[in-house]
């Protein structure tokens, strides 16, 4: 038993059978055919979600109103400028971590519960909606307990985009619509997965809660950040939390996959949850 929980297995390594060639005799694309992938690529247990890995733009490629203007003080400029960057593949929760999951996480290790749970208890009806009010070492801890980690930032953003690069939503430009997202609310976060899932079938990755990635938050990271894999800064005051919230409205671009917010590695808020990611292990040369 590990942490009061049998030890995970590692996922099985990803070949070459994992990606398609572009066209007969051209070089192997290791992203791109995503959805095309064979068994070798599929997650290794239920619940998971295979990221294939490779290049993609990061960062906000449109416009926001006034931010041309000399005078205005935008650290929102912080999603840019935009840059072409690698991420290796890995497995990524389908879904928000829920209070049923985080339950299991506190009874093992008798770790303190969210505090809205009455004596310890998860809220009536709430069992499948997404944990909050956990702290960055709450999700962090969490993770490390299903042999897991947190995504850095790049990884979430790899994972929320899809094949949408430049465009402001996983599906597109157009603003959000129920059917796509949870936001513009203010009755809370909702159960997992009663939304469209994003082209590599991602629940909720737009809207219902922030999400705790791993990085540090630096406004000027994208100008100075390496081209492969990056992991944030080595230090800093604040977390990055992307991908919005249930309170969240489209007019505030917090909802799009370029946003970066932030927040303090102790917060914990109704608006915050987490998910949690597993590197792919490579075969030996």
């Amino acid at each position: 038993m590990w942490g009061g929980r049998p030890r995970p297995q590692p996922d099985p390594p990803v070949g070459l059978s994992c990606y398609r060639r572009s066209r007969p005799g051209g070089r192997l694309r290791p992203w791109g055919a995503a959805l095309l992938c064979t068994a070798t690529c599929l997650a290794a247990e239920p619940g998971k979600v295979f990221i294939p890995g490779g290049e993609f733009s990061r960062g906000r490629s449109q416009d926001w109103p006034d931010t041309r203007l000399p005078w205005y003080p935008n650290p929102l400029k912080d999603d840019t400028p935009v840059r072409k960057i690698h991420v290796d593949p890995f497995y990524m929760d389908e879904a928000e971590v829920t209070n049923e999951r985080y339950a299991a996480f506190v009874k093992a290790t008798r770790r303190k519960p969210p505090y809205q749970w009455f004596k310890g208890e998860i809220p009536k009806g709430q069992g499948k909606h997404p944990v909050v009010n956990v702290s960055w070492d709450d999700a962090t801890a969490f993770c490390v307990w299903e042999g897991k980690r947190l995504p850095t930032e790049a990884e979430w953003e790899r994972a929320c985009r899809g094949v949408a690069e430049g465009r402001m939503y996983p599906w597109g430009d157009t603003n959000p619509t129920v059917k796509q997202a949870v936001f513009n609310s203010d009755a809370g976060a909702t159960a997992v997965c009663n939304r469209e899932r994003n082209y590599f079938g991602l629940c909720d990755i737009i809207g219902n809660v922030w999400e705790w990635t791993a990085d540090w938050y630096d406004r000027k990271y994208y100008e100075v950040a390496p081209t492969r894999n990056p992991s944030g800064p080595a230090k800093g005051i604040y977390r990055v939390v992307r991908g919005g919230s249930w309170f969240d409205q489209p007019a505030q671009n917090f909802l799009t996959c370029s946003y970066r917010s932030w927040a303090r590695q102790a917060e914990r808020s109704p608006t915050i949850g987490f998910r949690c990611v597993r590197s792919v292990l490579r075969p030996s040369p």
